[in-house]
């Protein structure tokens, strides 16, 4: 009985690796949500997730929706050592939210905004408040609100930890998304401007409550590069 069990371990660790995620990319650009936040009219009507195995798995969204974003990110979120994909799914009519989806599709998102034309920026995801579980940080409309937001991922779902008013990593018509997360000595941190990009901040997480601190003027993307890298 033990080797059968072993044997039926192995088969389900193997399946489990061969559904790993190795890449992820938007396909099926398209023009049906005329926002145009990124600097240009087309955004993305599907994603394509690689597989380990080297299979490939399509999702494909319907047309009130649309990949208003960059690239996918590869996040574990889920911590079981397999990556799973962040990105930014707009419903035309009701505006951007932070989903995640894994090997058999979606997984969970955030609320969406609530109106057409309004977005999010995402900074990157890690356990920020060192309790096990992972957070997600991203702006709300970083060119209106301002409004960072912490969303923290457990048992299959998103429930939002804290926000802060006043900060930013987006202005209109740019084809990049700046900021992140960086850990320069065990305790990670989100990196952002202030509203005004006057200032690089840094801001961190702990007992549920947002610290922000400054880290110097903002005088261009080097000021976000060197941030990043504890320089």
């Amino acid at each position: 009985m033990r080797a059968v069990g072993a044997a039926l371990f192995a088969l389900i660790a193997t399946s489990a690796a061969a559904e790993t995620i190795t890449a992820a990319r938007y396909i099926s650009p398209t023009g049906r949500y005329a926002h145009g936040i990124l600097g240009d009219a087309l955004e993305w009507g599907g994603l394509q997730l690689s597989l380990a195995d080297g299979s490939a798995r399509r999702f494909d969204l319907p047309r009130n929706h649309v990949f208003e974003d960059i690239a996918p990110r590869l996040v574990d979120v889920t911590g079981d050592g397999a990556p799973e994909v962040l990105v930014i799914e707009t419903d035309v009519n009701r505006g951007a939210a932070l989903a995640i989806y894994g090997p058999e599709g979606k997984i969970t998102e955030t609320p969406h905004i609530g109106q057409s034309n309004r977005w999010l920026a995402p900074l990157g995801a890690a356990d920020l408040d060192d309790d096990g579980a992972i957070e997600i940080a991203y702006v709300d409309r970083p060119h209106l609100a301002r409004v960072l937001r912490v969303w923290r991922f457990a048992n299959g779902n998103l429930s939002e930890v804290a926000q802060m008013e006043g900060l930013t990593n987006h202005r209109i018509g740019e084809q990049y998304i700046s900021g992140g997360i960086r850990d320069c000595g065990g305790v990670p941190e989100v990196v952002l401007a202030d509203a005004d990009w006057q200032r690089v901040v840094a801001v961190t997480l702990k007992g549920g409550q947002l610290a922000q601190r400054d880290i110097g003027p903002f005088a261009g993307a080097e000021s976000f590069a060197a941030a990043l890298t504890c320089e």
